[in-house]
């Protein structure tokens, strides 16, 4: 998308947005192009951001232990009767 260095000072949060998200946007001064915004970091292509999570997931997995059934979770809180102690 191209947009002139005058509109661009009302909506530069959501260039630098859009420049972030991988879309080519460039700065015009008097109808010509004078600046492109890119992002410092390349944005990850859709399988490199699937195999992230499927690390993470993974890891995850390794580290999780069984907790207490969550319907018993607070039984501590309860004497014989049901009651609060």
């Amino acid at each position: 998308m191209k947009v002139s260095v005058t509109e661009a000072k009302a909506q530069l949060t959501e260039l630098v947005r859009r420049a972030e998200a991988g879309d080519d946007v460039i700065l015009t001064r008097h109808g010509h192009a004078a600046v492109r915004l890119v992002p410092v970091k390349a944005v990850p292509d859709r399988k490199s951001r699937r195999a992230l999570i499927e690390a993470v997931r993974a890891s995850s997995a390794k580290k999780a232990t069984a907790g207490p059934d969550a319907a018993r979770s607070q039984d501590f809180l309860y004497g014989e009767d049901g009651l609060p102690k």
